[in-house]
C-alpha cells in the first residue's frame, strides 16, 4: 500500500503511461513543489491534525461565539487545505474551482470570510454562528462532490424528506 502511494506521488512512469491516473503528477505543479512524497505526506498529516485539533479545541470556547469561530474557521481551512500538500497548490485550487464544485467552493469561501467578518469585525454572535452554520452546510455540499452521484443522492434524499405531499 505505501510503495503504491509512494509511486503515486513521486509520479513515475507507472501511472504516467499505460492510462495511469496521473492525479498526484508533479508537472502540473509547474515543478513549484520540491517535496519529497515523504515530506508532502508530513505535510498534510501536520496540517489536517493541525486543523482538526484547532477545530476540537473551538468546542471548549462554543460558548464564546467569537473565539470560536476564529479557532473553528482557521481549523477548517488548515484541514482543508492539507491536501495542497498531496496534489500541490495549483492542482488543488484546480480542483476546487472545477466547474462541479465552483459554486460550492465559492459559498464556503464566501464563508468563511463572513465568518471571520461578524467575528472579528462586527462581534455579532448570532450572525458568526450562522455563517458558521452555513459554512459547514457549504464544506459538506463541497466534500460530497468528490463522491460520484452524491450530490443527486442527497439532494433526493432531501426532497423525500422536506416534501409535504402524500
Amino acid at each position: 500500500m505505501w510503495a503504491k502511494l509512494n509511486q503515486s506521488l513521486s509520479g513515475d512512469e507507472y501511472d504516467r503511461g499505460a492510462g495511469g491516473d496521473a492525479f498526484f503528477d508533479d508537472e502540473q505543479s509547474d515543478g513549484l513543489c520540491s517535496l519529497s512524497p515523504t515530506q508532502r505526506m508530513y505535510g498534510f498529516a501536520a496540517c489536517l491534525i493541525a486543523g482538526l485539533a484547532l477545530m476540537f479545541l473551538s468546542l471548549i470556547v462554543f460558548a464564546k461565539p467569537i473565539k470560536f469561530a476564529l479557532l473553528f474557521t482557521i481549523g477548517n481551512v488548515s484541514a482543508v487545505g492539507s491536501t495542497a500538500f498531496l496534489l500541490g497548490p495549483v492542482q488543488q485550487l484546480g480542483m476546487m474551482f472545477d466547474s462541479v464544485r465552483v459554486f460550492a467552493t465559492a459559498i464556503y469561501l464566501g464563508c468563511v470570510v463572513l465568518a471571520l467578518i461578524c467575528a472579528l469585525l462586527i462581534h455579532s454572535k448570532i450572525l458568526t454562528i450562522l455563517a458558521i452554520i452555513i459554512e459547514i452546510l457549504a464544506l459538506f455540499w463541497y466534500s460530497i462532490s468528490y463522491i460520484p452521484f452524491a450530490r443527486r443522492m442527497v439532494s433526493e434524499l432531501m426532497v423525500r424528506l422536506c416534501d409535504t405531499e402524500l
